[in-house]
């Protein structure tokens, strides 16, 4: 039986661990925190999931939340300049999701996974780890997969300056996980995933989540830097977050305040702040000479949250590293095959790398203003958009190309 460590509990650590015991692999799993200390700490992120990544998970028997986590049926996109010309109107288009999106805190689903992988034989060590146990992982085990970049460790990966846009944060960023949002009948798209943009303060992101309480709402802010939602280095309490954060709603977007004024947090660790640097890296790290350590998902590939795309790459990753695993029988798992493995990969997550990095670009280019633009005014273009989220591959003719874009446009005005 072949041995495999991961080092890393999140998404893609555990989705890993879990389809490899079930291939019937040796898997020790280095885990920070308990399962309830995961589901009793605070929140992590705000993971969405899309049809596709929501499909892996039930393919490989890991979907428990069918049935309890509230399903975004739409999207809906505000353009709103407050401090423009008076009685300025908000500009929105709304579009059908053809599939379910959903998301489930981290919480709740990473201390499900890690109980169910101690349930199936898989062995879990407790502690945190620095590069030297790393290096005695890769040494006592055929394979070493690394799905945690916290602390020292992602600095084992350098960086890949090109395929690397940005070498800091774009946004400030704030979540909150609140009960209390309004979800009357009468008013749909208080069910969608909703952005609104404010130039040049940031955008403001709702969706729907299942929490350790229940259904709730998340409120993302992603603020420009020097905007009014950059206000958060001051990383207040969660009840005085939430507080700053409704008061940033009855400005910014008022008809958002009146969803969310008597909103309250699901629990005290429902809020998290923090800014981060997108960035590629090299996939493969050398430890004590000859010790290769292969890295996954969010080591690697680093994304800002504004387009929901971190729980999606990290399922993506699982499932395309536990098939070439699989597929490598016995062959030694080597220095080569750590990069054809990543490079194959990287041939889907480059695509939503560059959607999220251009969606971060200000100004965004010229010809993505003009397609995102013309959502606002033609329905087949705003679905078209919003669909694009569940695999940004579909945006590469049109709204990631310059030429395409503008034939895209061309055939719109015929």
């Amino acid at each position: 039986m072949r041995r495999i460590a991961i080092v890393g509990a999140g998404q893609a650590g555990l989705q890993l661990g879990l389809g490899l015991l079930g291939a019937g692999y040796d898997v020790t799993l280095v885990a920070e925190r308990r399962p309830d200390e995961v589901r009793g700490g605070r929140v992590t992120s705000t993971q969405l999931m899309f049809g596709p990544t929501l499909a892996i998970e039930r393919a490989a028997g890991l979907a428990f939340w069918d049935g309890t986590a509230p399903v975004m049926p739409g999207f809906e996109l505000s353009n709103w300049d407050p401090e423009g010309e008076p009685d300025a109107p908000v500009r929105r288009f709304t579009a059908a999701f053809d599939d379910e999106v959903r998301s489930v805190d981290q919480r709740v689903k990473l201390a499900a996974w890690l109980e169910l992988f101690e349930e199936r034989g898989g062995r879990v060590e407790y502690r945190a780890v620095g590069p030297a146990e790393v290096a005695a992982l890769a040494a006592a085990h055929e394979l070493t997969v690394l799905a945690t970049g916290r602390g020292d460790l992602s600095a084992l990966f350098g960086r890949d300056d090109a395929r690397s846009v940005f070498d800091r944060p774009q946004r400030s960023l704030a979540c909150f996980y609140v009960h209390g949002g309004a979800h009357e009948d009468a008013d749909p798209a208080a069910a969608y995933v909703r952005n609104t943009g404010v130039p040049p303060t940031g955008d403001v992101i709702m969706l729907r989540a299942l929490t350790v309480s229940g259904p709730c709402d998340i409120l993302l802010f992603e603020g420009r830097w020097g905007g009014a939602y950059d206000c958060w280095s001051d990383r207040p309490a969660p009840a005085d977050g939430l507080r700053r954060a409704l008061g940033l709603l009855r400005t910014y977007a008022p008809w958002e305040y009146e969803r969310f004024r008597e909103a309250e947090l699901t629990d005290p660790g429902a809020a998290l702040y923090g800014a981060v640097t997108p960035v590629v890296r090299h996939p493969v790290a050398r430890l004590d000479g000859d010790l290769c350590v292969l890295g996954m998902a969010d080591v690697i590939a680093v994304h800002d949250p504004i387009t929901g795309q971190g729980s999606n790459n990290a399922a993506r990753a699982a499932s395309h590293y536990l098939a070439a695993v699989v597929e490598r029988g016995g062959r030694p798992f080597d220095e080569g095959w750590m990069r054809e493995t990543f490079a194959a990969y990287w041939e889907t997550a480059r695509h939503t790398h560059a959607f999220t990095d251009v969606m971060l670009r200000d100004p965004q280019p010229e010809h993505v203003r003009r397609a995102v633009g013309a959502a606002f005014d033609h329905a087949g273009t705003a679905h078209r958009f919003a669909n694009g989220y569940a695999d940004p591959l579909t945006y590469r003719d049109w709204l990631m190309d310059p030429a395409g874009a503008d034939a895209y446009l061309a055939r719109l005005d015929t």
